[in-house]
């Protein structure tokens, strides 16, 4: 999937009050790459003025390339963002409507009732998730690509999860269906129409769509994204671990991930947004407006961005992406011009994006929140064992060692939960929580992954 849930280990540093911010920033980057938990590019720019750029480790294990200013990651879901201006330049261009039912560029998926490009953009569709579908029904020895993901829901007629505009749930489908609107209505390529609309205007010249397993090529400064293998106790390609191997089997799938960029060509991208150069003032505001329901409930997202209005840091616009191998973030702080740009190329890393707005804004420092641990016995905790299904290929595994109980994320290293109620487990190397819960039975039947306001539900398979 090209959003991944992603345990950030926030591990800050102590620092003195004399430090200035740009001081601060490089010592808590610093400590986290010390104890491992970042690998990766940053930049910080106030205004479109770099204040803050660094690399931290290799961009090759093999050969030992170290990262620099010009390596290029796969962005994930920030690839969203391209998708969108993709769509709005197009509906610029007269050539669609945002309020178009995709039937009309889709006439594969017309069973489908009342969704637009809208819904698509700002993930109210309700259509159900591609690569669950396509994990039971796809061809694994091929490489999937777009027109597999129509032909399978065109086959199956899956149905939605929930109505169009009654609710909000991210979805890649939308975004992957938005790219092969883009191919129907441009005649152009995806790849080859990001390119031209976007990157050759804007002149991000180390910036494109890279299906790397479907059609390989050698580029120069690419960071290769690596996951860290328990079992080898190293780190290695996705494509060599079977619960990471959906990277080539779902290499071709373009729309909701695939592009590459750099940390410098990102920070052209964020100035070209201020100048509305790719399209029109009111253009602009639109991609920034967050969703509205039909009951007229508001969900913080607008056209591949998520929108947060805070109280301390005024507007802002971001978005995370999560890849085997990769974490990507991009933060554009509307109101006060300031940019944070994170590339990683190693999956088990922080994103301590939350620490470098409080050092920007002369703020206290998160504090991780203080929780009391209690003692059950090893018999009760026996009950939690087992694994627990987010969707697909994503689990959360329970396993006791001794009178220790520890979770696993697929992709993930391995963590020790502490009892902090009867049902209420905690981690302390982040702040996040695992609830359980029980069915009818009184049997553990499912758990909740409870961080940074976000509630994902895994439910018991074993």
């Amino acid at each position: 999937m090209k959003l991944t849930i992603t345990i950030g280990l926030l591990l800050i540093g102590h620092f003195t009050f004399g430090q200035d911010r740009i001081q601060k920033i490089d010592s808590l980057l610093n400590s986290l790459y010390s104890k491992e938990k970042i690998n990766g590019n940053f930049l910080i720019a106030e205004k479109g003025k770099v204040i803050y750029s660094h690399s931290f480790g290799l961009a090759n294990e093999t050969t030992k390339e170290k990262l620099n200013e010009n390596s290029i990651f796969e962005l994930a879901s920030c690839s969203k963002q391209f998708t969108a201006m993709g769509i709005m330049i197009l509906k610029e261009k007269g050539k669609l409507n945002l309020d178009d039912d995709i039937k009309k560029y889709l006439p594969e998926l017309s069973f489908y009732k009342g969704i637009t490009i809208r819904n698509l953009l700002n993930h109210t569709g309700g259509l159900p998730d591609y690569m669950q579908l396509m994990d039971s029904l796809f061809d694994k020895s091929k490489i999937a690509t777009n027109k597999d993901i129509i032909n399978i829901f065109s086959t199956h007629q899956p149905k939605i999860v929930f109505e169009p505009n009654t609710k909000w749930e991210y979805s890649n489908t939308g975004y992957a269906l938005l790219a092969s609107i883009i191919e129907k209505i441009s005649g152009l390529t995806y790849a080859d129409y990001l390119n031209k609309a976007i990157f050759q205007p804007l002149k991000m010249k180390n910036t494109f769509v890279y299906t790397r397993r479907l059609s390989p090529k050698k580029i120069d400064n690419y960071a290769f994204g690596y996951v860290y293998s328990d079992s080898l106790k190293k780190y290695v390609l996705p494509d060599e671990l079977k619960e990471t191997k959906m990277v080539i089997w779902l290499d071709g799938i373009v729309g909701d991930g695939t592009v590459n960029s750099t940390v410098k060509d990102l920070l052209i991208w964020d100035r070209a947004l201020y100048a509305n150069k790719l399209l029109t003032k009111e253009g602009m505001k639109a991609v920034f407006e967050v969703a509205t329901l039909k009951d007229g409930a508001k969900r913080n997202y607008g056209f591949g961005w998520g929108i947060e209005d805070n109280a301390d840091f005024g507007k802002i616009a971001n978005h995370s992406g999560g890849w085997p191998g990769y974490v990507a973030f991009i933060e554009r702080h509307i109101t006060n011009d300031k940019t944070i740009i994170i590339l990683q190329n190693h999956n088990n890393v922080t994103i301590p994006s939350k620490s470098i707005r409080s050092i920007l804004y002369n703020k206290p420092l998160p504090v991780q929140k203080i929780r009391k641990e209690i003692s059950i016995t090893t018999e009760e905790l026996q009950k939690f064992v087992g694994t627990y299904e987010v969707e697909k290929d994503f689990e959360i595994k329970i396993s006791l060692d001794k009178d220790q109980l520890f979770s696993q994320l697929t992709g993930q290293n391995t963590f020790p939960i502490f009892v902090e109620s009867e049902m209420l487990f905690f981690y302390k190397v982040v702040d996040a929580q695992i609830q359980f819960e029980k069915n009818e039975k009184g049997e553990i039947s499912n758990l909740f992954l409870l961080q940074n306001g976000n509630k994902i539900e895994a439910k018991r398979t074993k």
